[in-house]
């Protein structure tokens, strides 16, 4: 199949921009640790990961807030930040993340915030620190994005470490795995290019 020269052209910015921040990236592995070994902070930010088609989480996020509520129960974090997709009337994920974490982990409703317009990492990352005024924080996502997720938030302002929820293998992982590329140039663009528009808010006090 003979590709067109835009694809070839967006391959070859994808590589060098990828190329150009694998030393960055790799910096923010220094910055993953298990839940028995995390320093403790306040808050733990859980992204989104889908819903399956039962409307409960997918096996990625139920796995986030596993581990989520494994740091809550060993005293690393005080509090549970959920933030995911809500764009939708039918589709509501971080309430189904905090009905989760309290019908599953028996995590109190008081120490759950929901930010119900983290569409994506920028967003959630952004969110945190403007809206729920968020300045240290563990992040809690599989291996595929963790990399991505504390380069975001530590570029945006939050002191952020990470914990691996990869607790199992998942069928589309392979996919996650292709998907950061074109994902990390778009994080490149969003951080130093266009800082895009994002759903403000005032103030959340939890």
């Amino acid at each position: 199949m003979k590709l067109s020269k835009k694809k070839i052209a967006f391959f070859i910015v994808t590589t060098a921009v990828i190329l150009a921040l694998s030393p960055f990236l790799v910096q923010s592995l220094a910055k993953i640790y298990t839940v028995e070994d995390v320093p403790a902070e306040t808050v733990a930010i859980v992204f989104g990961a889908g819903l399956g088609k039962a409307g409960g989480p997918s096996d990625v996020l139920y796995d986030r807030l596993t581990v989520a509520s494994q740091l809550y129960k060993a005293g690393k974090v005080q509090k549970i930040l959920v933030s995911g997709d809500n764009s939708y009337e039918n589709y509501n994920e971080p309430e189904v993340m905090t009905t989760t974490l309290i019908d599953a982990f028996a995590i109190p409703a008081a120490d759950i915030g929901q930010d119900f317009a983290g569409r994506r990492t920028y967003d959630t990352c952004i969110r945190a620190k403007e809206v729920f005024g968020i300045e240290q924080a563990i992040l809690v996502t599989q291996d595929f994005h963790l990399p991505r997720a504390l380069y975001t938030c530590n570029s945006l302002g939050i002191e952020s470490v990470g914990v691996s929820a990869s607790l199992q293998p998942y069928i589309l992982e392979d996919y996650y795995a292709f998907r950061e590329y074109p994902a990390t140039l778009a994080m490149f663009m969003d951080l130093y290019l266009w800082s895009p528009d994002y759903i403000e808010g005032e103030k959340e006090e939890w």
